[in-house]
């Protein structure tokens, strides 16, 4: 089994994708990209949002340029949606915002004994696919939270609190009214 290198191993800071260019075409590109792990990007009753029945918003930005893989973002989906779904029963809207789109890969090494006879090291080192990350700048949003009423409301502002270590970075949580809101 495949076990995930801690988040501090990749960059923080934005990256542009690199691309491989090779004389030889089929080493030029990325042979596999990993299986999208967020399964939902919207929750709840999306029929009376769009009826204008949520006036209190709550949006998650960052306050600072990360990237989040995207196991990250389904364990804060997963932990939002089953709180919201318990306490509001279908009285809420919830949307992963950012689409994961970058692929991290991986240049394994090995260890041991006579490991040394076995790799390249850093020669021909572009990396096997482990994953992928949404690249986000500051002040760009994550989550959505639209509910109905202040105890609701009061309520989804300590689940976004309670996700906080799962995240990169830091976080920071707007409030807006429905009237506030553009389309």
């Amino acid at each position: 089994m495949v076990t995930l290198r801690k988040a501090s191993a990749y960059s923080k800071r934005l990256v542009t994708p690199y691309t491989r260019v090779s004389k030889k075409k089929h080493k030029s590109y990325i042979k596999t990209v990993p299986p999208q792990k967020i399964v939902k990007f919207s929750m709840g009753d999306e029929k009376l949002f769009n009826k204008g029945k949520f006036p209190h918003h709550l949006i998650v930005t960052m306050k600072e340029d990360v990237q989040v893989r995207h196991n990250s973002l389904e364990a804060c989906r997963q932990f939002i949606n089953k709180k919201l779904e318990k306490e509001c029963a279908g009285q809420y809207v919830f949307r992963v915002i950012p689409y994961p789109h970058h692929i991290q890969r991986e240049n394994k090494m090995l260890t041991g004994a006579g490991a040394d006879r076995m790799q390249t090291g850093m020669q021909l080192s572009f990396g096997k696919c482990m994953g992928k990350a949404a690249i986000l700048k500051k002040g760009n949003p994550i989550f959505f939270v639209g509910v109905s009423n202040d105890k609701q409301l009061a309520f989804a502002r300590n689940v976004i609190k309670q996700i906080k270590p799962k995240l990169p970075g830091t976080i920071k949580i707007e409030y807006k009214k429905a009237e506030q809101v553009t389309a």
